[in-house]
């Protein structure tokens, strides 16, 4: 939490939050690439397939080969690849991996075949079946996702499934996290970039008066003001807050809620002021201590390296003094390790 404390310190001096891209928003232009993987400009889906049939088919399975084409292509260039290992083969390239792959690295390379929506909703439904529930998983999926994609996955998950995702979270979960989990589910957040300067000093009154200003929390309003606006909106509310309050909404979030609903908001907090920070941040914890959570790096990994994981590596090394590369070399081993680091891209001083 202290990155992100001595951040919402500064937000009364530093008026523009950043993007998913970590540009400046206020700027308007296109956001450009941040992912670490792209299209192989020599592509071929039937020569791939041959390829992967082949490693699959040598002795002790080729799992250098696999890697260096799962991790070197795009998420559609994979969808075609899929599609040419079907109609050559007869097989069906995902099952013929589960069947030869191990542990990891297979949970990676299955990711790699997934689409975006698919891989959301494989993770949603493991985090709500599994042995326990897996807030983390939940909040870090529905808390840092555009609506479209919290449609897409919605979409993915009851044809995957057969039902619906907030049906597996009313059954899974309850109270002011379940309300804020189906609330997210909506997919109806404000997305709009141009601030409204007056929505902003209502929404932080509102809040203050929710909480600091009284003797109990009424968490409906945290719940209510967190989940609809978005990430711009957000941050302008939070430097609105500040000069309510000397103690700044990160803390006063922490004073006023707890456990599963105070994490669920904390990362919408987190992800509306710097979303590769912290994506950076949760790789970070899911390398500290005894074991690393192999399941949060290949999520985070997996599913931002089309979209902004150049920055999430650039906020590690600021953050932590060291490339995520060095700390996956240390917390990792075998294929897992090669399949991720082939992912992360070269590494950089």
């Amino acid at each position: 939490m202290s990155f992100f404390q001595k951040l919402f310190k500064g937000l009364v001096d530093d008026d523009k939050p950043k993007d998913n891209s970590g540009k400046d928003s206020s700027k308007g232009s296109v956001t450009p690439y941040y992912g670490t993987v792209r299209p192989d400009p020599n592509f071929n889906a039937s020569r791939d397939a041959a390829a992967l049939q082949k490693a699959i088919d040598t002795k002790g399975v080729d799992e250098n080969t696999i890697t260096e084409i799962l991790a070197r292509r795009t998420n559609a260039q994979r969808q075609e690849i899929k599609t040419a290992f079907q109609q050559e083969t007869g097989k069906d390239l995902v099952k013929t991996l589960d069947s030869v792959l191990k542990s990891h690295y297979k949970n990676a390379a299955l990711a790699l075949l997934m689409t975006p929506a698919q891989y959301d909703a494989h993770e949603i439904r493991h985090a709500l079946k599994g042995l326990g529930t897996k807030e983390n998983v939940l909040n870090e999926i529905l808390g840092t996702r555009s609506n479209q994609e919290i449609s897409l996955l919605k979409t993915a998950f009851k044809d995957a499934y057969g039902e619906e995702v907030e049906h597996d979270i009313q059954c899974d979960t309850h109270g002011n996290f379940q309300t804020s989990l189906l609330a997210l589910c909506k997919a109806t957040r404000n997305e709009d970039r141009d601030i409204d300067d007056g929505l902003a000093k209502s929404a932080a009154k509102s809040l203050f008066e929710a909480g600091e200003k009284r003797l109990g929390t009424v968490s409906s309003v945290f719940i209510d003001i967190l989940t609809s606006r978005g990430d711009a909106q957000l941050c302008k509310i939070f430097k609105q807050y500040e000069k309510l309050s000397p103690k700044g909404f990160a803390q006063v979030l922490k004073n006023e809620l707890s456990g599963d609903t105070e994490d669920c908001l904390m990362t919408l907090v987190k992800a509306a002021w710097n979303k590769p920070a912290y994506f950076a941040e949760s790789l970070h914890l899911a390398m500290k201590g005894l074991g690393a959570n192999y399941g949060t790096l290949t999520r985070i990994i997996v599913s931002r390296s089309e979209v902004d994981l150049q920055k999430i590596l650039q906020e590690y090394k600021r953050m932590y003094g060291k490339p995520l590369q060095q700390d996956i070399l240390a917390e990792t081993k075998g294929d897992h390790e090669r399949i991720l680091l082939v992912l992360c891209g070269e590494q950089t001083a």
